[in-house]
């Protein structure tokens, strides 16, 4: 019973963080049956310090997880410069505070303002819940509908785009681990190869290359520098207006 326990837990934390160090560690824990008391007290240790130290925005260096990364390839291999920009971790002011964007990708065919999502599991999801679930194993997780989330970024990018028609700049979800919809998928959520064939096939110019070059150089004199101190910033900025993930 005491090794299925910590199979289950070591799967469980092995799936909520995405950071490699808790990845390798959550797969040796599997194969460690001796000792299991002791082996599951320095386990949870570590992933407690860990849950702090991002709860705090001390991100490392290399600002993206593995889905970010992952998704940010696939739009670079598919979708070159001049026609389409991408850019990743892009941290605005806005009237209220920061709101910090997974990915925007500015092209001749539209802004597309992209959350990005990495879950396993069993997903639960309508377009208007103000929660979407995730079911993992016996364990049931509720995480902020990332369609809501999103609004946010998009009416930023909006703000400062504002010669452009308010329906340029559009709204993306890309889920990019194993997850499996259980209940339809929502308008405008993907995984990677959807997303990636959903922008090949927009194929109405709503501006030139002079003009997506224009409005980069908008987000870029706009978008805070990608430092820890900016992190710290946004979350405190959550923290003002309602402690959730903007």
């Amino acid at each position: 019973m005491l090794e299925e326990n910590i199979d289950g837990l070591a799967q469980i934390i092995s799936t909520a963080s995405s950071h490699a160090l808790i990845q390798r560690e959550s797969k040796a824990l599997l194969h460690w049956t001796q000792d299991g008391w002791g082996v599951l007290y320095i386990f949870i240790a570590l992933a407690v310090g860990f849950a702090i130290g991002r709860s705090k925005a001390l991100r490392l260096p290399l600002f993206q997880n593995r889905g970010e990364a992952l998704l940010s390839r696939a739009m670079l291999t598919h979708f070159t410069s001049p026609d389409y920009h991408l850019m990743n971790h892009v941290t605005l002011r806005m009237k209220d505070g920061t709101t910090q964007i997974d990915h925007i990708l500015v092209s001749r065919f539209g802004v597309f303002v992209i959350e990005n999502k990495e879950y396993k599991g069993w997903i639960f999801a309508s377009a208007n819940q103000a929660n979407w679930t995730q079911v993992l194993f016996r364990w049931k997780f509720r995480f902020q509908n990332p369609i809501h989330q999103n609004f946010r970024h998009v009416r930023a990018v909006q703000d400062l785009l504002d010669f452009l028609p308010p329906e340029a700049t559009k709204s993306v979800v890309v889920f990019t681990g194993e997850a499996e919809f259980m209940t339809e998928v929502p308008q405008g959520v993907f995984s990677i190869s959807g997303f990636i064939d959903h922008l090949r096939k927009q194929t109405v110019e709503v501006m030139s290359v002079n003009r997506v070059q224009f409005c980069v150089g908008r987000l870029e004199t706009a978008r805070l520098a990608i430092t820890g101190k900016t992190d710290v910033e946004h979350v405190q900025s959550l923290e003002r207006r309602h402690g959730k993930k903007a």
